[in-house]
């Protein structure tokens, strides 16, 4: 009989859970009969099941689907024991038939209720041998006696295999059974295989690799193997990652579960959570003295990088998001998404090279739980049935993301998750040209736009790129310039900046979604900003009541600098429609929007594909009474062309009829009205982003188009216009694009030795 076991109920799920501690045999159901054996008796005493799970050092977890198919032959031995009697010496004998009835009895009894438990397959393939022997047999036999003997037995066979014909194991392995032998655990492995978790940890990892699957990448982050793997029944790709806690030691692993054990008693205060950075440092420095105390008492020799490693899994399991955080570190993904129930649906994320996969990664219900009570306090946001949607931001090493979590009542089944990854360092204008989002002449409308400081909007759907759109248009500010920033979550890359030498602001205000909280309403948040001076106002999304307070300000010129957010719209009109309609604000005072620029996301024919673009920059004019759309107050200054899968200038645009940038050039004496002036600006800011691009393909070096070193280029830009202005008294274009690629080529040697 196996090891002591218990039934658990979790929700709707029922969990045989096996102690396999002091088990004789590895707890895995396809490599060893004895332990098949062993579950089916106890599937069979335990009644309905949907999970097993056997705890050896970790846990080894069989989901519902595996469970069912065992727990039909536990089901069918069960009917068996009870049909004892058909399969019986006396329901076999007949007279003259004792030798006969006595051999096959012995033979029955062998493989339905020894076989039958620990080797299923090995039992159908066995019976179907008999059966085909039996009927050769009857077919040779030299009297009706022994023919009707044999044929009581083939009835008897055709039941069981009749039986075993109807589980779904059976009908899952045929096509495995070719030149089956006895014994052969092959075939189990490709049906059965468990999500492995660690003691220490509550998150499940299926570590085997998945059978028929084409391999189509594979890299390292940090110490973490990643793999993109093709699945021959699916669209979606998977992400299977391998991290470093689940190729440890059994002394590690021990060392582990103690330490977390002893750490865990300590529960973090709200306090300690409104600096994360600081609680980590403070949790590794004590992890680490903790283990280093531990592996001493158990005379465990460990080197220092080997410490260093275990400390950094205790804290990602203590204070941290566990493999939440493993893969935020990955550059590559974009969003993360975790649905409920918990414990059953592995994670899912949106790559940016393999698109939607589906994880090796089934998040249980008390990881879920321990991530909304440190969301909680980080955020100092309810999460509760009067509040069920939580907003917030979440800062770790190597990683920035926006969550949001909703929970009962909204959501029925619990707790569910969407992580949106923030790139690491700011987006900029060339590092979207590389992606083909905008193109050169786009970028370098966008500067001239920028640098004339007018309002903006970026619409778009959901996953447009909107806010990282938006951090680009910081990049563009001059640094001269004070920036205030206005979020309810904080996306905008502003410490990122501020590192770099902005004079940059962020405030933070309360969510449009939580009710009764202490923050500062998204409207008292902008009134404010009208009292801190002359800045640039950038508002990280226009979605509720702030949107008046916006428009207020920019109606009465409070703010003399750029204004700038994002909005959800896929079109100009579309934005129209939202602000004035869904958001109350007067029609006139829309007016005050100067240029709305739209991204989308594309996909391609076949659905399989997906890519970013710019479809829109329009400028919104100022002369139309009652509906934009009709009375021409949309004007397209570049719109998306998909043969040539790139923005394209309007007619409008070529020809000088804009009236946002004749009205940036009515405020500069080189350029007030000539057309030929705005317009050769605008090609020479487009040429010197296409120049830095070619410079940095060129030289394979992405650094370049990073926000450091595009942030040196556009300085010097404008000192070099102002230069030539000054010895020319114009600004020659060939002549600032001469001397900027000059700093360029100069620049990239000395910065990237």
């Amino acid at each position: 009989m196996p090891e002591g076991y218990d039934i658990l109920h979790e929700g709707e799920d029922v969990i045989l859970r096996i102690d396999a501690e002091k088990a004789a045999y590895v707890p895995s159901l396809e490599d060893s009969a004895l332990c098949m054996g062993d579950t089916v008796e106890k599937l069979a005493e335990a009644g309905r099941v949907t999970k097993i799970v056997f705890t050896q050092k970790r846990d080894y977890e069989y989901d519902q689907t595996q469970t069912e198919m065992l727990m039909e032959i536990a089901k069918l031995y069960n009917q068996l024991i009870r049909q004892k009697n058909m399969l019986g010496y006396y329901a076999l004998v007949m007279p003259g038939c004792e030798n006969y009835a006595n051999a096959r009895y012995n033979e029955l009894q062998q493989v339905v209720f020894q076989l039958l438990k620990s080797d299923p397959l090995g039992c159908y393939v066995e019976l179907k041998r008999i059966y085909r022997h039996e009927r050769i047999s009857a077919a040779k036999s030299f009297s009706e006696q022994e023919a009707a003997c044999i044929k009581k037995y083939i009835g008897v066979l055709r039941y069981l295999l009749g039986q075993l014909d109807a589980t779904k194991l059976i009908q899952m392995a045929k096509s495995l059974l070719g030149g089956y032998q006895m014994g052969n655990r092959d075939p189990y492995q490709k049906l059965f295989s468990p999500s492995i978790k660690p003691d220490f940890m509550f998150t499940k990892l299926m570590a085997t690799y998945p059978a028929d699957a084409e391999e189509l990448d594979t890299y390292i982050i940090d110490d973490t193997e990643v793999s993109i793997f093709s699945l021959p029944d699916s669209i979606q790709s998977l992400y299977h990652i391998i991290p470093p806690e689940f190729k440890l030691t059994e002394d590690k692993y021990d060392l582990l579960d103690i330490a977390r054990k002893i750490m865990s008693e300590h529960k973090p205060k709200r306090a300690e959570f409104t600096d994360p950075k600081r609680m980590r440092e403070v949790f590794g420095n004590v992890g680490h003295d903790l283990l280093e105390e531990l592996a001493g008492y158990r005379n465990l020799r460990l080197r220092e990088k080997e410490l260093d490693q275990l400390t950094q899994i205790l804290v990602r399991y203590t204070v941290g998001f566990g493999l939440i955080e493993v893969i935020l570190k990955d550059e590559l993904v974009q969003d993360i998404t975790i649905n409920s129930p918990m414990g059953r649906i592995p994670i899912f994320l949106v790559h940016a090279k393999f698109d939607d996969c589906i994880t090796n990664i089934v998040p249980t219900e008390g990881e879920a739980e321990s991530w909304a009570s440190k969301l909680r306090l980080m955020s100092g946001r309810p999460l509760d049935e009067a509040n069920p949607i939580l907003d917030t931001e979440l800062e770790l090493p190597g990683a920035r993301a926006r969550v949001a979590v909703i929970s009962e009542p909204l959501n029925p089944t619990g707790l569910a998750y969407a992580f949106r990854r923030h790139r690491d360092k700011p987006w900029t204008l060339p590092l979207f040209m590389k992606a083909r989002m905008i193109n050169a002449l786009g970028a370098g409308l966008m500067s001239f736009l920028i640098d004339g400081s007018r309002t903006l909007l970026v619409a778009g759907t959901r996953s447009a790129g909107k806010s990282s759109l938006l951090g680009s248009v910081l990049v563009e500010i001059m640094r001269k310039y004070r920036i205030l920033t206005i979020e309810d979550t904080l996306e905008l890359p502003t410490t990122a900046l501020r590192n770099l030498g902005y004079n940059i602001q962020p405030l933070k205000v309360a969510s449009a979604l939580t009710k009764g909280s202490s923050e500062v309403s998204a409207d008292e948040g902008i009134r404010t900003t009208l009292r801190m001076g002359d800045s640039c106002l950038i508002v990280g999304e226009v979605r509720s009541t702030e949107a008046a307070a916006l428009y207020e300000a920019m109606r009465v010129g409070a703010l003399a600098n750029v204004v700038a957010g994002t909005i959800h719209g896929d079109s100009p009109y579309g934005v129209y429609d939202r602000v004035v309609n869904d958001l109350k604000v007067p029609r006139t005072s829309f007016k005050a929007t100067d240029i709305i620029m739209v991204a989308n996301p594309l996909r391609s024919p076949d659905g399989l594909h997906r890519w970013r673009r710019v479809t829109q920059i329009s400028e919104v004019r100022k002369k139309w009474e009652d509906d934009p759309l009709i009375e021409g107050g949309f004007v397209d200054l570049m719109k998306y062309d998909s043969l040539t899968d790139e923005l394209q200038p309007s007619t409008d645009l070529m020809n000088g009829d804009s009236d946002i940038l004749k009205s940036i050039a009515a405020n500069v004496k080189e350029w007030s009205g000539n057309w030929d002036a705005v317009w050769g600006n605008v090609m020479l800011r487009a040429d010197i982003k296409q120049d830095l691009l070619d410079l940095s393909e060129k030289a394979k070096n992405p650094e370049m188009l990073e926000a450091p070193f595009v942030i040196q280029g556009n300085d010097q830009f404008h000192r070099i216009s102002y230069k030539v202005l000054e010895e020319t008294g114009g600004l020659e274009p060939k002549r600032i694009r001469f001397e900027w690629n000059d700093w360029l080529k100069d620049a990239a040697k000395k910065t990237f030795k």
